[in-house]
């Protein structure tokens, strides 16, 4: 079937979170450690004010979710419901601070099927369109091979995504849009 696209709503979250768990247990792998693996789900996972805000992509195969992801324009720049010391729900100014890129996962099964590509695209035509001239994002190993074909830069890398206790690396990337 054709990949089609739609806001996600909050009859979505038990399908996203069920995606996204698959996605943050398989796909990180190849790059981290099982002790890795649980300590990443303290700085990933579903975050309802994206849905909220309207800025949530639902990637559908037929009635399937099979990816989710989005963009934001407030300065929290990963984590979800959970991660309450790593939010920031103030709003980003577009003329001076750089949109976030937020939450995408593809589920396991549907890899290498353009859907990362496709949310990336989504996210940066909704923030152009919102007067965002630049976007940001914290990349995981799995996601950062993605992003770089997609134009996104390394700005830092961090050792833990998380804070305290078992390392888990990530790198922030930005990218100007045209």
């Amino acid at each position: 079937m054709e990949l089609s696209h739609r806001l996600a709503t909050s009859a979505d979250t038990d399908a996203i979170a069920a995606l996204m768990e698959r996605a943050i247990a398989e796909l990180q792998r190849p790059f981290l450690n099982a002790e890795q693996i649980a300590a990443s789900r303290l700085s990933m996972g579903l975050d309802t004010q994206l849905i909220a805000d309207g800025t949530y992509f639902a990637i559908l195969d037929g009635d399937e979710l099979v990816g989710c992801g989005g963009w934001s324009k407030r300065a929290t720049l990963y984590g979800g419901n959970h991660s309450a010391q790593l939010r920031d729900d103030r709003l980003l100014d577009p003329a001076s601070e750089p949109a976030r890129i937020r939450a995408m996962y593809t589920d396991p099964a549907q890899v290498r099927r353009g859907i990362g590509r496709l949310i990336l695209a989504l996210c940066e035509e909704a923030a152009r369109a919102a007067g965002f001239q630049r976007l940001e994002l914290m990349a995981t190993a799995a996601g950062e091979p993605l992003y770089t074909a997609c134009g996104y830069h390394v700005i830092e890398r961090v050792e833990r995504m998380a804070g305290e206790g078992i390392a888990v690396p990530g790198a922030v990337m930005g990218k100007a849009l045209d």
